[in-house]
């Protein structure tokens, strides 16, 4: 075996870049020499990790390219271990890629949460999900608003989404709309931040998350991990939320890292109860239970409201739903059909005659999108090929379901409402319940612990590695 491995990490932008800090980077027995990129999001290959955040080890930095050169990397750069590191994607599909990394001849490679995990000073509340697109948005804003109803100070920090110059994007503040202008935000950060900013909660986000929760431990009681995509936490967690998705039956446990979710969970909030059949919500309910017995249940819908109904009654609705839940998490609808259908709409109106640019060949990589425009943003020309379909197509009104007031970033010409969504806890427990009570016997060992035990380390090892396993041991 070589003294050192030479290493390639396969990638999102997010969750590759934080298994590289916290595992590769400072490790002597790997050479990380390069990131690739799926497809999952358009325009972030052919990029370089910095040298400034990858540290002295990598004076030039590491080379990101296309996950589709791969065999080619292999054999040049000599590879004997690839690393699998995005979320999202069904188990088959892992193992297809590990079978084919095999076939190439290094080892494949997935990372657990004992390795990734760092330690807080400061209690952390992580909410994850099963998939994209199961509602974790708006259960992170009802967990903080529990905690300021509290007195707790909370800062949220969001699962990474660098899209844009790396070397910029390290650790990243945001208090203001004019923050996200600063950071030259994507729309799908807009959409995962400006909920946040509009009820007075910090976020912080980027590439580095060990300096990340340096900075927000300082200015907060507690933090909340705002996860993405069906990823789980970059921080170890005093409470686990995982929100399932009845609307996608059995897929808690057939997508990867979503059943990681499950089985590490404390809480799993059964959303959407309201909007799909009884059949649907007890299947989910007892697959968690077979993987998770000792979870805790919460009962939750997402109330659909509009603020101009009377815009979409017998008209002609061109519907805007959030982009990820569309493309990699394969929702054949979201809450603007939702809203469309319920307040009358005479018809759905397909884009797809009057896609423009690049969002035709994001209908070509995800062709069972149909009738239904996702919101694709991560470029100011994406957003400009956006503007453009929506005022091509033909259609009487535009049902904007997105977390963001889009109209904020383009001029939409046709008469458009707003869909909006909230989490609502059905019966009992609460997420109130349970928060408060966690946090009462987090403050009742605290205070019962010697001064010089108190606090924590920003370090993935030793009580993160330990205390997650025995969790796991407990839930299989």
């Amino acid at each position: 075996m070589k003294p050192t491995r030479r290493v390639v990490i396969l990638g999102a932008g997010g969750r590759d870049f934080h298994n590289f800090n916290v595992y590769f980077r400072n490790n002597p027995a790997y050479q990380v020499v390069a990131f690739t990129a799926s497809a999952q999001i358009p325009g972030i290959d052919d990029r370089r990790y910095p040298r400034s955040l990858a540290g002295p080890r990598y004076p030039k930095g590491i080379p990101i390219y296309s996950e589709q050169e791969l065999p080619e990397l292999i054999e040049d750069l000599d590879v004997d271990l690839v690393v699998f590191a995005y979320s999202d994607v069904a188990h088959e599909y892992v193992m297809h890629k590990a079978s084919w990394v095999m076939s190439l001849g290094p080892d494949f490679m997935l990372m657990g949460t004992g390795t990734t995990m760092l330690k807080a000073k400061v209690p952390v509340i992580a909410v994850n999900a099963v998939r994209t697109g199961s509602g974790k948005s708006q259960t992170t804003r009802k967990v903080c608003e529990v905690l300021k109803d509290l007195g707790k100070k909370t800062v949220a920090i969001r699962h990474p989404m660098p899209y844009g110059e790396l070397s910029r994007q390290g650790v990243q503040r945001f208090a203001t709309y004019a923050d996200l202008d600063r950071h030259k935000c994507t729309i799908e950060e807009r959409e995962e931040y400006e909920p946040h900013i509009d009820r007075g909660t910090i976020v912080y986000a980027g590439v580095d998350y060990g300096a990340i929760l340096e900075k927000a431990e300082k200015e907060a009681d507690v933090i909340v991990w705002d996860g993405g995509n069906n990823d789980f936490a970059f921080y170890k967690p005093d409470l686990q939320i995982v929100v399932a998705d009845p609307h996608r039956p059995g897929h808690e446990a057939t997508y990867h890292p979503g059943e990681t979710n499950i089985r590490v969970a404390d809480v799993v909030v059964m959303n959407k109860i309201g909007t799909t059949d009884y059949a649907n919500v007890e299947a989910v309910r007892d697959s968690v239970a077979r993987m998770n017995p000792d979870a805790i249940i919460v009962d939750a819908a997402s109330p659909i409201s509009v603020d101009r109904p009377e815009l979409i009654l017998g008209h002609r609705a061109l519907v805007i739903e959030d982009g990820p839940t569309l493309t990699h998490g394969e929702m054949k609808y979201g809450a603007g059909v939702i809203a469309a259908k319920r307040h009358g709409a005479r018809e759905i109106v397909d884009p797809r005659p009057w896609l423009v640019g690049s969002l035709n060949e994001t209908f070509d990589q995800y062709p069972n999108i149909g009738a239904l425009l996702p919101a694709m943003g991560y470029s100011p020309e994406q957003i400009r090929d956006m503007e453009s379909t929506v005022n091509a197509t033909e259609c009487d009104v535009v049902v904007i379901a997105t977390p963001i007031d889009l109209r904020r970033l383009m001029n939409i010409k046709h008469p458009s409402v707003m869909v909006g969504y909230e989490l609502q806890e059905i019966g009992r427990p609460t997420l109130h319940d349970v928060i408060s009570d966690r946090l009462a016997k987090l403050e009742k060992a605290r205070a019962a612990r010697p001064a010089a035990k108190r606090g924590g380390t920003t370090k993935a090892r030793g009580g993160a590695r330990k205390g997650t396993r025995k969790a796991a041991r407990r839930k299989r």
